[in-house]
């Protein structure tokens, strides 16, 4: 048994291979070109029919029902994140190692309405921190079992800003 890291499987980082290990979740054709799409767009959401919409103008001829089940699966295992937007539509975005999530869940992040890009607040402070451990303790006060914490702020990115009329 050999102690050294795992290289990246086609580009997958270690951490996230072992969660899919974990679930069970095998690597398949069509598992692969999925996690390639959300590696190559990190910090963007994708919905069911725009992973879809790649994938067939890459070439795979997927089953939308598989691909459904299958982003179900991925966040399921916490490779992939699935949050809804205002519009109640499901959108899948790479999960964070561990190393940048805290305690009760991924850092607080912005999501653009107009380009859906989210961007990590990486500078959150400890106050914020202490803020989402607060909102927990209140659950749990009455007798609820939070499990984790999703904070987003939306609004519209620098980008879609500058390029509006």
């Amino acid at each position: 048994m050999s102690l050294r890291p795992r290289p990246a499987l086609n580009g997958v980082p270690p951490e996230l291979q072992s969660r899919m290990e974990a679930a069970g979740l095998r690597r398949t054709l069509a598992t692969r070109a999925v996690l390639g799409l959300f590696l190559a767009r990190p910090a963007g959401g994708l919905t069911h029919a725009q992973a879809l919409a790649l994938l067939v103008a890459r070439g795979l001829d997927i089953n939308r029902v598989t691909l459904y089940r299958l982003l179900d699966r991925l966040a399921g295992c916490g490779v992939l994140l699935r949050q809804a937007d205002d519009a109640r539509t499901w959108r899948f975005s790479l999960a964070l190692p561990a190393s940048q999530a805290t305690e009760e869940g991924a850092l607080p992040r912005f999501e653009c309405d107009a380009c859906h890009r989210q961007f990590l607040l990486t500078e959150a402070g400890e106050s914020t921190r202490t803020a989402l451990h607060d909102l927990l303790a209140a659950l749990a006060g009455l007798g609820h079992r939070g499990q984790r914490v999703d904070l987003s702020i939306h609004g519209t990115c620098a980008g879609c800003v500058e390029a509006a009329p």
